[in-house]
């Protein structure tokens, strides 16, 4: 029996993961999960939210499956630490870019595609006094494991950096910059993780059928890292005749993304571009109640949904949180895996919930989250859960 490494992780993770698990047995999928720790109880007891017993586990398995996180900035995570771990010079680092980095987990897909019925989706007037509803179907290829999320970054940069920093011209406008005043973040492209990304993305177009990849950076401004994505898209576009190369920079498309979303089918950026577009399209199809992914390395992959893990929500009972995402998330390990028949009998389970519009989380019925939403006709998690189970 192939064993999973279930991960909840924090907040709502321990809740939309666990009924995650219980629709793919319903499903029919048949898998032994053992539980992995990760997250902000094992970073305030332990000052290491990713344990190495945890890396251990994902080695051995090479299948996680992930529910949510939480971060928060340096010295607040610094304040939270037990107290016989302060002032020992740890430093609060995110478990899941831990994880994209040590697995080496470099290709994030997020696919963003609008259910038919859904009340989120996104209209616009039509031009003639009316509305309509683009259909979107566009899938995120994020770097996963370089540029702005790195994790190179210095405050107050050690002599060397700075002396590293000087030899560069534009250094300049920052030369009466006390080092201990200025606080540095770096972004790191490298050749081949960006020719695998893109490339990716170009054989997932030509698998399904999408009629364009679209590089989505800056070169304009980020003329040597954003340049090489736009240059190796430009090489690789040449062995996919049948498919079209489009590039936009990350600003304007965000701008576009309201005006004709219909048109992209992949988009290519870096970490921190990805992260952002992958937000914009994932707010045309429902918010991050319906936003999955997929963090994939050569050996180990990891799946979760990509919204965080709204602690405020997680003891709430009944739960309130919509589990779309998750169960999409687990239904992109299944077609990892080679179990695309039961993969595919969730996603139609879950479309035809969404269509019938019988079951809508707080979310779908655009109500503020609290335990009121249950008068106002919301269901509760567990409700959406077996809804979809019936369906199957």
């Amino acid at each position: 029996m192939r064993k999973i490494v279930a991960m909840p992780g924090d907040g709502i993770g321990k809740v939309v993961l666990k009924e995650a698990i219980r629709l793919l047995d319903a499903a029919g999928f048949k898998a032994e999960y053992v539980h992995g720790d990760i997250g902000w109880d094992f970073w305030c007891s332990e000052g290491n939210a990713l344990p190495q017993r945890t890396i251990d586990l994902l080695e051995k398995h090479k299948i996680g499956l992930f529910g949510a996180i939480t971060s928060k900035p340096k010295d607040d995570a610094v304040k939270e630490l037990a107290p016989e771990l302060q002032d020992k010079g740890l430093v609060y680092f995110s478990p899941i870019v831990g994880l994209r980095q040590h697995f080496n987990l470099d290709i994030c897909i997020r696919p963003c595609k609008s259910f038919t019925g859904n009340p989120l989706n996104f209209i616009r007037k039509d031009g003639k006094g009316g509305y309509e509803e683009p259909e979107v179907n566009a899938v995120i290829f994020r770097q996963n494991t370089e540029g702005m999320y790195g994790g190179i970054e210095w405050t107050n940069p050690p002599k060397v950096v700075r002396d590293a920093l000087e030899t560069h011209p534009k250094m300049k406008s920052f030369k009466d910059v006390p080092s201990e005043e200025m606080a540095i973040s770096t972004r790191i492209v490298t050749k081949k993780a960006t020719e695998r990304i893109i490339r990716s993305a170009f054989e997932y177009a030509k698998t399904f059928g999408y009629k364009n990849v679209t590089i989505c950076e800056k070169p304009n401004v980020l003329r040597e890292t954003s340049g090489m994505f736009l240059k190796l898209g430009r090489q690789i576009a040449k062995e996919y005749p049948g498919i079209q190369l489009w590039d936009t920079n990350i600003d304007a498309q965000m701008m576009w993304l309201t005006k004709n979303p219909e048109d992209y089918g992949c988009v290519v950026a870096e970490n921190m571009f990805g992260d952002i577009i992958s937000d914009g399209f994932a707010g045309l199809i429902g918010g991050l109640g319906f936003a999955c992914s997929a963090n994939i390395g050569k050996e180990v992959a990891v799946f979760e949904p990509t919204h965080g893990s709204a602690p405020k929500y997680e003891k709430l009972d009944p739960s309130i949180v919509n589990p779309i995402a998750m169960f999409m998330s687990a239904c992109m390990m299944l077609d990892h895996i080679g179990e695309k028949e039961i993969s595919g009998k969730i996603n139609k389970a879950i479309a035809k919930v969404i269509e019938e519009g019988k079951y809508k989380t707080y979310d779908m019925m655009k109500l503020r989250g609290g335990p009121d939403v249950f008068a106002k006709g919301a269901c509760t998690t567990q409700q959406m859960t077996d809804a979809v189970i019936e369906k199957l």
